[in-house]
């Protein structure tokens, strides 16, 4: 989205999320307050890369949670580079359950 530079982005220590969602209720990426103690990395994350294993679904990110009708799309498979606020993003399956792949990265 906004970031040009991708070489100032690193890697956000155990950002790596594997998010179990459901038709049922949206949920949201998890900001680890102890990763933000570690040594390597003292910025919180502010972009991520998502992916939707194999069922495609539906993202928020204006503080109202996703429905199976509303949201935008995110296709299964498909890389999804995210640079907005990350604790505000959710996510539905449009069917059945999805699993979404997350990385977060500090890029400053």
């Amino acid at each position: 989205m906004g970031f040009a530079n991708y070489t100032a982005i690193k890697p956000w220590v155990g950002g790596m999320q594997a998010i179990s969602a459901t038709s049922a209720a949206a949920v949201g990426i998890t900001i680890s307050s102890a990763s933000a103690a570690s040594s390597q990395n003292t910025l919180q994350p502010n972009f991520a890369v998502i992916t939707a294993e194999a069922v495609s679904c539906r993202w928020r990110d204006d503080g109202t949670d996703p429905t199976t009708a509303l949201g935008m799309v995110l296709p299964a498979n498909q890389r999804f580079e995210y640079d907005g606020d990350l604790r505000k993003i959710k996510f539905i399956a449009l069917t059945g359950t999805v699993l979404v792949n997350v990385s977060l990265y500090n890029a400053s």
